[in-house]
């Protein structure tokens, strides 16, 4: 680690002005928002070195020598990354205090392998002839190649050319193995991991090239691959061009999020730069928070198909958690934001962006046109779907005018409405803890027959199937941060939502599939012998262990790539989590105890 606050090293790459700076070395000329001159690194005569201010970076059309402020002082001065950092601060009058740097970064050869590695993909983009087809493919995009060296973008070869290069430039096997460029295959011999793909590379805040995108050329699977989970890459943590767009994010005081990126190419490309895109998966509780260090407005600009509205209102939920504003943008039938942009350029986008909706309105917008608010049954229907905005909505204010507008629209009183958002956790079961004692001594005890059979999720489903009437209270019971089995996950919702009323063989006819196959098999196991308090009780404690687990996997995460600063929080972040988990294994362990005397006397 460098051993500088990262939000120090954040204010100077801000506060630096790259043209001036680059500009002492360099022969600057300005030419349209850029500024031009003679590279400093292959030492050409003509102006083919480029210094864009908007993206604070610089980029040669002929060597391909691209970074920031703190790049060009490592590759013109031979300066190691701290004191490239303390050489522009100094430059630009702040002061970064001397302390310890405690030693080299260990990741450092593999930030270093991924920059070869991008390096030498975006050379084969631009001249290799067997990359001709990726070439034709960004020009159908609209990307000519000098705009496709300027973005990095690159080219994976198939065969093990790749694997060659990497060697004749002094990358160790196991360096490419660790950094996620190359996988072993069954003979133990290596294969390049991105094997004949268009690559985009994915940086972190500093703007350090981490990963990769990898999009198929023609008939594959799958169509995008990303660089798998490493000491640099975390999918979960990153977005991609935030390390671009953070700047453009504070001055407009809003993020747009997109879902692909050739959404946010074309976006930057008209003028909007405030954009940036998840990674292919649903956003995550990570990268809300990460947003929310630049702004607390997110316009959601995703497509207007069912996938599109189901990947919006996920990330929404996310975003209102993280305690940030959410609003979402219309697009047309059948378009997305590259499309738009390409027939309207900024005009079209931000007539969109103008258009944008509060995600509860949209969510009540499209209620309405279903005609689910013109009835009793449709209205219940209808909180049941705002139900997980509500209860995202962590800021007070936007929660108070969320319950507010839900119970005008519904025509239902505040406090119905308040209490149905309540948040979910606790059974209201008088008995419960009891009960549990007999069915968890039932679990240990040889010879005995479990009430359940199978996950958390199975348990509670089953239960919903034959006793209706504890649809509700699991309902409101259910943890809603937790990572739910599939297809077993959609079946919980369903089933949670569904009037008492509302038979087995009712909800059966409703699904097909893999859904419609796991219902089947509970409704003919029946209910089994148990407590029903009990049976319940143990699955919700079964899916808070699982909870947890995802928590302290996602802190560790955190902790191999934080700040030391920030390492603090998250060690005790990890504390706080490791007691809450003794906690339950020990409130468990009391109940199984307590059950086995019960059973004995």
């Amino acid at each position: 680690m460098s051993g500088i606050p990262e939000e120090l090293i954040e204010r100077v790459r801000d506060t630096a002005d790259i043209v001036e700076i680059i500009g002492e070395h360099v022969e600057l000329k300005r030419t349209g928002s850029d500024y031009r001159g003679p590279c400093p690194f292959h030492g050409g005569k003509h102006r083919n070195f480029a210094v864009i201010p908007k993206k604070q970076m610089f980029y040669c059309f002929v060597c391909h020598e691209a970074g920031d402020v703190f790049t060009f002082f490592m590759k013109r001065l031979g300066l190691e990354y701290p004191a490239a950092v303390r050489a522009v601060a100094q430059r630009v009058g702040i002061s970064i205090p001397d302390r310890p740097t405690g030693g080299p970064d260990p990741r450092e050869p593999l930030f270093s392998a991924v920059a070869v590695a991008a390096d030498w993909c975006t050379r084969r983009l631009l001249t290799a002839d067997d990359a001709e087809a990726a070439r034709k493919y960004l020009a159908q995009r609209g990307i000519d190649p000098e705009r496709a060296g300027l973005l990095g973008l690159g080219y994976s070869p198939k065969g093990d050319e790749f694997l060659a290069a990497m060697d004749t430039l002094g990358v160790a096997q196991h360096v490419l193995l660790d950094a996620g460029l190359a996988v072993k295959r069954e003979d133990e011999t290596l294969r390049p991991r991105f094997w004949g793909r268009l690559l985009f590379p994915i940086h972190d805040i500093r703007g350090r090239i981490v990963g990769f995108g990898g999009r198929v050329l023609g008939a594959g699977e799958p169509k995008y691959l990303n660089s798998p989970e490493s000491q640099v890459f975390h999918k979960g943590a990153l977005l991609y061009n935030l390390h671009n767009a953070k700047q453009a994010i504070r001055r407009e005081e809003r993020a747009i999020v997109v879902e692909g990126y050739f959404d946010v190419l074309r976006l930057v490309e008209v003028g909007i730069e405030e954009v940036i895109a998840p990674l292919g998966t649903s956003l995550t509780e990570d990268q809300a928070r990460l947003l929310k260090r630049y702004t607390k407005n997110v316009v959601l600009v995703y497509d207007s198909d069912s996938a599109g509205l189901r990947a919006t209102f996920r990330a929404a939920d996310e975003l209102l958690r993280a305690g940030l504003r959410v609003t979402v943008a219309t697009l047309p039938e059948g378009e997305d934001p590259d499309t738009v942009a390409v027939r309207g350029g900024a005009a079209a986008i931000q007539g969109l962006l103008d258009d944008a909706l509060d995600v509860l309105e949209r969510k009540l917008q499209l209620l309405d046109r279903k005609g689910w608010l013109g009835t009793l049954s449709g209205r219940r229907k209808a909180l049941d779907r705002l139900l997980p905005t509500l209860r995202s909505a962590s800021d007070p204010v936007t929660r108070d005018l969320y319950v507010g507008r839900t119970a005008e629209a519904l025509g239902v009183s505040r406090e119905s409405v308040e209490r149905e958002a309540a948040p979910r956790g606790g059974m209201r079961v008088a008995a419960a803890r009891a009960d549990a004692r007999e069915s968890s001594y039932d679990r240990e005890r040889p010879g005995r027959r479990r009430s359940g059979g199978g996950s958390p999720e199975r348990e509670l489903l089953r239960v919903m199937l034959h006793e209706p009437e504890w649809r509700s209270r699991i309902r409101e019971s259910l943890p809603s941060d937790v990572q739910f089995l599939e297809p077993e996950g959609r079946l919980l919702g369903m089933l949670a939502a569904a009037p008492a009323e509302v038979s087995a063989a009712e909800i059966l006819e409703g699904v097909d599939g893999a859904a419609r196959t796991v219902l089947s098999d509970l409704i003919g196991q029946g209910l089994g012998e148990g407590n029903v308090d009990a049976i319940v009780e143990g699955a919700l404690r079964r899916l808070e262990h699982r909870l947890l687990n995802e928590k302290k996997r996602a802190v560790a995460r955190k902790i191999a790539v934080a700040s030391e600063e920030e390492k603090v929080k998250l060690l005790r972040e990890k504390a706080a989590l490791n007691v809450e988990s003794r906690k339950l294994r020990t409130h468990d362990w009391n109940v199984i105890r307590r059950g086995g005397r019960t059973g004995a006397g």
